[in-house]
């Protein structure tokens, strides 16, 4: 049985967002990193309100969102940040680029983890800073970040550490105690990390998710969160976020971010976000049930269809991570799916150039779209 808040891939065809509108219609999407569901009905209820009363201006004082997100995250992590140190933000790639220009300066470098979400590269080319890239290291049933390389990379003296966590697209959850390392270095060689925890809150239920700010007193004073409900909510087009910090010094740091941040979020944004933090606890159990059954689905599809394909089981999110090396496509393995099946990945090169064999897949949506998406690379395997 499907779950009652996956859309149907005829419904999905009628929206206009950019997932149904980059591709031609026979084309079917898998690479946008949002959720084929029906939102959240509270959610639907205040947009449709302000909609409806012609409250449209411009985004005034909040305090909904830090209140709300004081209360989600406690009742999530069990941790209590202070919520006059919770900034309203356009989305997490802005707050990431004023950020860098805030507290550095051309020329600086950045340390990343590939393969990671490819707007990290984006962001870091924007403000003119270097990647210091440390990649992942590629376990059987995980990937490991590898702190000595790590520190070698801190020890070169970047200004930011921008991590992933939970990553994309490996859907894997950093532990306590990897974090508690990672805070220690950064104090040690005054790193700032900025942490993009956008996809914590669809953690699964087997797998502890620790919000950087939470690790430690060394965490609080190196680190900034910059999380929002746009990807565990599907709100991405409402242009709402916030950046988080759990230190007076590193809040007082941030008061070079431009005002402007807050008046550019949209206010339709702001309290969707506000209402789902505080009240869509139950859709978001509905989400992560269906997350949870399309990973499982896959995990079998994959092991049915395509035995020499490997895939990392996420620990959170909805994203999967393949190594499709073995069905030799060629230099562009995405690009030639594409035009000859009709589906469309995430190439794996968008992750850090030497990904070239893998694909990434997002598998929130309705099963029969997860079956044609194998079925796509399937045709490969004999």
């Amino acid at each position: 049985m499907v779950n009652p808040i996956v859309t149907p891939l005829s419904e999905l065809k009628k929206r206009s967002s950019s997932k149904w509108r980059r591709f031609a219609p026979d084309v079917l999407p898998m690479h946008v990193a949002e959720m084929d569901y029906d939102i959240d009905e509270g959610i639907k209820k205040i947009l449709l309100e302000k909609v409806s009363n012609s409250d449209l201006g411009y985004t005034g004082p909040m305090p909904e969102v830090a209140d709300g997100f004081v209360k989600f995250a406690e009742r999530l992590w069990g941790w209590r940040p202070d919520a006059k140190q919770v900034r309203l933000s356009t989305d997490v790639g802005v707050s990431a680029v004023e950020i860098f220009r805030a507290l550095g300066n051309k020329g600086d470098g950045v340390v990343i983890n590939s393969p990671v979400y490819h707007s990290f590269f984006d962001w870091i080319a924007e403000v003119e800073m270097l990647v210091h890239d440390v990649p992942l290291v590629r376990a059987a049933t995980d990937w490991q970040l590898d702190l000595v390389a790590l520190e070698n990379a801190f020890k070169l003296g970047p200004k930011f550490y921008l991590i992933c966590n939970p990553h994309n697209p490996l859907g894997k959850v950093y532990t306590q105690a990897e974090l508690a390392t990672v805070a220690d270095l950064a104090k040690h060689y005054n790193v700032t990390v900025i942490s993009d925890e956008i996809h914590a809150p669809l953690t699964y239920v087997n797998t502890d998710f620790v919000p950087y700010l939470k690790v430690s007193q060394s965490a609080k004073e190196t680190g900034i969160c910059i999380t929002a409900a746009s990807k565990s909510f599907n709100l991405a087009g409402l242009k709402a976020s916030i950046i988080v910090t759990d230190a007076a010094q590193m809040h007082e740091r941030l008061a070079k971010l431009p005002a402007a941040l807050h008046w550019r979020s949209g206010l339709l944004g702001a309290f969707a976000m506000a209402e789902a933090f505080s009240n869509a606890g139950s859709w978001l159990d509905s989400a992560i049930s269906a997350n949870l059954e399309s990973r499982e689905l896959l995990s079998q599809l994959v092991a049915d269809q395509l035995p020499k394909v490997k895939m990392w089981i996420p620990d959170a999110g909805y994203l999967a991570w393949l190594d499709i090396s073995e069905l030799n496509l060629g230099d562009n393995p995405a690009a030639k799916i594409l035009s000859e099946q009709k589906v469309a990945f995430v190439p794996g090169p968008d992750h850090g150039e030497d990904y070239k064999d893998y694909l990434r897949i997002n598998f929130a949506c309705h099963p029969d779209s997860l079956r044609r998406a194998v079925l796509a690379l399937a045709a490969y395997a004999n």
